[in-house]
């Protein structure tokens, strides 16, 4: 049995204790007379250095330091879907019910519910042989998310008892003959946050993850299994853009982590997901997500827990074989924990305050994300795609946590405050981000939706930054020495800005674009763009095509419902007829 130790010293989140021989780094410890949750985070000789995860006022030397013989883990079972859990994974839903609206100081209640019966649907038979992994049976956990029980590590060998049943998280579903004797699987696990789950094989991303926000899925995709991170000042949309991925990426599973942001944020995500439907399955959003609140107003500490509990959470369910998409809202104030953290042990500070160590901590979070061959016999593929934003102050992307993410991550989508002035939104700069995932995801669009994916798409590109050098010279010289070529490609850009890349998150139909309208959106600007260049060039007046009606249906194209995309193609047409007849007797195509 451990040594109970006692307070030496309390600044605020960190508490300072002495005899806890034989207590490990990232042990779980009960600090005080309440029982406060805490995490050893350095040793020092006898002191032992830990971070509380509540809020330490009254606390005071002398007090007891409870070790618990275990690091910080998280309950792993069916309700996690449709649930919220703060930072160390209590469940705020049941805790509201027994405490108020407030979390008070050393509330505890199990993760999940240990009386409600789960109907388990055996896949597996007596007498078979099964690994680590090996799914033995399923349970309806939503009527979107099908919960698949695995064989948890240590428990390989052969099925001896196995059958269809209701049980409770704790009851026996199963009984495992292994090397080290009988062994019972329940429906609950639990896993170490700050260890990542294990897997048999490490897979190159191939397919993208589709969001139906036309930026990102156009100009800078994100892969399945990919990392992207979403940098911007206050005001610039990041929340909104990490929303709409939430609401429309085609993961299986998301889990959203509010790290530090407002709650009234948190409360939008609550509202709006139970009402919003999932286009996939018509079912309601919040049947596919897991929520991980850690608002502002709550202890920093549990900050950092945040991230790693709900990353543990979605590896869970990655492991099962489904796409899980995590978002991260903000690693900003995550890293501000840190620096707060480190500036109370007295550590040595790095860049702008932040400890030495801050890229290696950023870098193993986003680091968990992949495309992966499961753990088990069938080789079941699961993914885990990681989205985090960031806050950096004034919006200088060349502070130390935007750079220390930069170089873990392969998508930046750059939020500019002057796009989000103009009330441009998603206020992604078009000039500054990238993805490195571009060429597979141009590859599997050709393949999937068409051949001139990826050739519209570097067009599209070209227009923009040719629009940016141009503008440079009408600031100089003015509009009147552009020629009418110039004035067109302007004309081009503004409608590639206002028509396709601007996106409405609260209209009901521009709110989502699949790729097949998205292809054909772009085609038919493009399209405009070369067919009066054609014209142009044979003597028509660019004036004139401008004041075409047919012109003003264009902006106009986007909010086509889904379902009828084939009136654009058909708009299409009628723009090049209209133009066509612009042209002089005998110059038609």
């Amino acid at each position: 049995m451990k040594n109970q130790g006692i307070i030496v010293k309390v600044s605020g989140p960190l508490v300072v204790a002495k005899g806890l021989a034989g207590t490990d780094m990232y042990e779980l410890v009960r600090v005080g007379t309440l029982g406060l949750f805490g995490e050893v985070i350095e040793i020092r000789g006898e002191r032992f250095s830990i971070q509380v995860y509540e809020e330490t006022g009254g606390i005071g030397p002398g007090e007891p330091v409870v070790p618990t013989s275990a690091p910080l883990t998280v309950e792993l079972g069916p309700g996690l879907v449709t649930s919220i859990f703060d930072g160390i994974q209590r469940p705020l839903d049941r805790l509201r019910v027994k405490f108020g609206d407030f979390v008070i100081r050393g509330a505890e209640a199990a993760p999940l519910d240990r009386t409600k019966k789960w109907h388990f649907i055996p896949l597996k038979k007596a007498g078979d042989k099964v690994v680590r992994g090996d799914i033995i049976g399923t349970i309806p956990e939503t009527p979107i998310i099908e919960y698949r029980v695995m064989v948890p590590p240590g428990y390989e060998g052969t099925l001896r008892e196995i059958s269809e049943k209701e049980a409770t998280l704790e009851e026996p579903v199963a009984m495992v003959n292994t090397s080290e004797g009988e062994k019972a699987i329940t429906l609950l696990q639990k896993w170490p946050v700050r260890t990542p789950r294990p897997v048999k094989k490490r897979l190159i991303p191939c397919a993208p993850l589709v969001t139906g926000q036309r930026v990102l899925d156009t100009l800078f995709p994100i892969a399945k299994g990919g990392t992207a991170c979403v940098p911007g000042p206050f005001g610039s949309g990041k929340t909104v853009v990490q929303h709409q991925l939430a609401k429309w990426a085609d993961a299986d599973l998301i889990v959203y982590v509010g790290c530090g942001e407002r709650g009234n944020e948190m409360t939008d995500v609550l509202i709006e997901f139970p009402e919003l439907i999932d286009p996939r399955s018509g079912r309601p959003l919040i049947e596919r997500t897991i929520l991980v609140a850690n608002t502002s107003n709550m202890p920093v500490a549990a900050r950092e827990a945040s991230v790693f509990t709900g990353i543990t959470m979605a590896e869970y369910y990655r492991d099962m074989g489904y796409s899980v998409a995590l978002m991260a809202d903000s690693t900003s104030r995550w890293a501000e924990a840190m620096r707060e953290m480190s500036g109370r042990l007295e550590e040595m500070p790095g860049e702008e305050g932040y400890p030495a160590y801050l890229a290696s901590r950023l870098a193993s979070f986003y680091e968990r994300a992949g495309r992966v061959i499961c753990e088990g016999s069938d080789d079941r593929e699961g993914s885990l795609s990681v989205i985090g934003a960031v806050s950096p102050p004034g919006g200088d992307l060349s502070e130390p946590v935007v750079q220390a993410t930069l170089r873990v991550v392969k998508v930046f989508w750059g939020l500019d405050d002057k796009l989000a002035g103009q009330r441009h939104f998603p206020a992604i700069n078009w000039l500054a981000s990238y993805s490195l995932y571009q060429e597979l995801v141009d590859r599997y669009c050709t393949e999937k939706i068409d051949q001139y994916w990826a050739k519209n798409r570097r067009e599209a590109m070209a227009v923009l930054k040719r629009e940016a050098e141009l503008e440079e010279l009408v600031r100089l010289v003015g509009m009147d020495a552009l020629s009418i070529q110039d004035r067109l490609l302007l004309e081009a850009a503004k409608m590639i800005r206002e028509d396709f890349l601007h996106q409405n998150a609260y209209d009901p139909v521009d709110t989502y674009t699949s790729f097949p309208k998205q292809f054909k959106l772009l085609q038919l600007i493009l399209g405009f763009y070369h067919v009066s260049y054609q014209a142009i060039t044979v003597g028509v007046e660019l004036e004139d095509i401008l004041k075409l009606p047919v012109r003003n249906e264009i902006p106009r194209a986007k909010f086509i419902p889904e379902g009828q995309i084939d009136k654009i193609e058909a708009l299409r047409q009628r723009m090049k007829a209209a133009i066509d007849a612009l042209k002089p007797s005998g110059e038609n195509s």
